[in-house]
């Protein structure tokens, strides 16, 4: 025999709670069991027939003592969802701000003057930046062309590189070493690598053994394999002259206009390294701290040199996929050699690590990804680097690369067939074919 088994209504199933005073027969919604079906079938009178059913009022009608549905169940989930993230936001703006006044500290109140040593675009955006976070606070660059400093000094420009970007009055250029670093609480230093151990060496007398030295420098000596917190202590002839490394994706054309920047600052000192954090940091310059000096200055350094590579395959035009496997390659590379030096994984996955490879690699304004856009469209080294104003770092620093990697037992495929192109003992097409005839690697769980 046919039994009928009444449903409840849908909006009964989303509120089984009716009101004391509802006319509505129906019971609460609960689950059926076998002994309690059998009764609701024993129970339950005949059902109607079909056209009585068909003729009953429709679903959209209420009756006597119904209650209303609730809002759809998906708009509740979008209020709440909406609600969390409110919240969370709200909690973070909440912290940062209770962070920001226990972080203030006197560290720009107390200092007087800059010295920036070198007159590039790098060492003019920080010299600019750092003298707007101040008015009163005096800002010397030491620059070694006279038509760039009286470009400086008179018109408040500079001419070579920056000549529609107008600077602060508190910026001065000075050719004398001595006025520049007389009285000085940091020192910037902006001098290519490859020239930092001459050029310290004629300014050392002038330098007090206490001043703090910031380097903006990215490389490594070609001869002696030396990192700029090696070199500048070295040059100086003081081991304990306090070293600051800065680091991280950062183009001066935007530092200049402001943009959004983040940036690290690395010292073994960790006051030190706090000091130059609240030195610089502004409202569009972020500075993160770490005290892995070795990490931020190898990844500096060796990005440059993937840089030329990432842009051989743009000049060649092998590809998206070419591009992703190769900057994938090469990121491997920089840190197997990285923590065989010493320095920690998550510096190099992080911003002065994988943050600066991304946009070196990948953005036309990079000075080393431009020559091996050049170099994979055909031209000769010797003629890029003749056309160009500014220093290429990678150049000069793939060959100090693969001296590191023989030193250490690292095995670097992609940064060593930079070095042979650079070296015009292999032609980029010719690397590209040797590097895909590599034997295939098994990509082993880390668990």
């Amino acid at each position: 025999m046919a039994a009928l088994i009444l449903e409840p209504s849908s909006s009964s199933f989303l509120n089984p709670n009716f009101p004391s005073n509802s006319t509505n027969t129906h019971r609460p919604y609960l689950p059926l069991t076998k002994k309690s079906t059998l009764l609701h079938r024993i129970h339950s009178p005949p059902a109607p027939p079909l056209s009585l059913r068909c003729s009953a009022t429709p679903a959209s009608t209420s009756l006597p003592g119904d209650q209303d549905p609730l809002p759809d169940s998906s708009s509740e989930r979008t209020r709440d969802r909406r609600r969390a993230v409110r919240l969370a936001w709200e909690k973070l703006v909440r912290w940062s701000r209770s962070w920001r006044n226990k972080a203030k500290t006197d560290v720009l109140e107390r200092t007087n003057k800059i010295v920036v040593l070198g007159g590039g675009s790098f060492g003019t955006a920080m010299a600019a930046h750092v003298a707007e976070r101040k008015s009163q606070l005096e800002v010397n660059m030491l620059v070694r062309d006279p038509q760039v400093c009286q470009s400086i000094n008179e018109n408040h420009y500079n001419c070579k590189y920056f000549p529609k970007h107008k600077l602060p009055e508190n910026l001065i250029a000075t050719t004398d070493a001595k006025v520049a670093l007389l009285g000085a609480d940091y020192c910037f230093h902006a001098v290519p690598v490859q020239f930092s151990s001459s050029f310290l060496a004629g300014i050392a007398d002038y330098v007090d053994p206490g001043l703090p030295f910031i380097s903006l420098s990215k490389g490594l000596e070609l001869n002696t394999l030396r990192m700029m917190s090696q070199i500048i202590p070295h040059a100086l002839k003081n081991q304990r002259q306090p070293f600051i490394a800065l680091s991280g994706p950062s183009f001066s054309l935007e530092l200049m206009n402001k943009l959004p920047t983040a940036m690290v600052v690395a010292s073994k000192d960790k006051k030190l390294a706090n000091a130059v954090q609240q030195l610089l940091a502004s409202d569009h310059l972020r500075i993160s701290t770490s005290s892995d000096v070795t990490g931020v200055e190898i990844a500096g350094a060796l990005k440059n040199v993937l840089a030329i590579a990432a842009g051989m395959v743009e000049g060649m035009n092998l590809g998206n996929n070419s591009m992703a496997a190769l900057v994938a390659q090469g990121c491997s590379e920089i840190r197997w050699l990285a923590t065989k030096m010493g320095a920690k994984p998550t510096t190099i996955t992080g911003l002065s690590g994988t943050g600066d490879i991304m946009l070196t690699c990948f953005v036309n304004l990079s000075r080393n990804r431009t020559v091996g856009v050049r170099l994979g469209s055909g031209e000769r080294l010797d003629d890029i680097l003749s056309s160009m104003n500014q220093v290429a770092e990678g150049v000069s620093t793939a060959g100090a690369v693969v001296a590191l990697a023989q030193k250490y037992n690292v095995k670097m495929p992609v940064l060593t067939a930079v070095a042979r192109i650079i070296d015009n003992e292999l032609t980029p097409k010719k690397a590209v074919f040797e590097l895909m005839s590599l034997p295939q690697v098994n990509l082993q769980p880390l668990w």
